[in-house]
């Protein structure tokens, strides 16, 4: 009898360390990191389709401001889509005026030095339905503007317009998969 005791004791206590670790993992996942898979080649050559990464939750569910040139996840605006989920880089904030001049991004009249573009940034010949989109465009206070990596392939806010800043789900700092392409973004 004394060994089913100890026997029943040991596999509760080792239900017990699975259910508190699958805890914190829920816990961190929901409001700490999470994990993401790129479903589109908007953001090539920075990141690939299908390219696994991280974002972090914390300074979006904090209230902080993302900064231009993050990488962030969101709910898609445009609902009626094949993906809930997108990967864009921030281009502009709530007040800054984008522009686009022969293939070149401007913001508040300055030509942003954008190393990491693929293709010309020209506004797009067809937008989300409801949406209007007319450059110089002035983005809302509260939204943000984003723009794939790989103009020449990407619907962005060029297509969906400004990203109201509760979409945000957080921002990709790094890329864990594949592992020849491991780093941070």
């Amino acid at each position: 009898m004394t060994r089913v005791r100890e026997s029943f004791s040991s596999l509760a206590e080792w239900v017990g360390v699975f259910l508190i670790a699958f805890a914190v993992f829920a816990l961190v996942r929901v409001f700490i990191v999470a994990p993401f898979t790129v479903p589109t080649g908007s953001m090539e050559p920075t990141i690939q389709v299908g390219d696994n990464v991280l974002a972090q939750k914390v300074s979006v569910r904090m209230g902080s401001d993302v900064s231009t040139g993050d990488i962030v996840v969101f709910d898609n605006p445009v609902a009626d889509t094949e993906h809930d989920i997108l990967v864009k880089r921030v281009i502009a904030q709530g007040g800054q005026t984008v522009d686009m001049v022969d293939g070149v991004v401007y913001v508040d009249g300055v030509a942003l030095d954008e190393t990491y573009v693929q293709g010309s940034s020209y506004p797009l010949s067809m937008q989300a339905p409801g949406v209007e989109v007319s450059f110089p465009y002035t983005v809302p206070e509260g939204c943000i503007w984003v723009m794939g990596d790989n103009r020449e392939n990407s619907a962005d806010s060029r297509y969906f317009g400004a990203v109201p800043q509760e979409n945000l789900i957080g921002v990709a700092f790094l890329r864990y998969w594949p592992l020849d392409r491991i780093g941070l973004l």
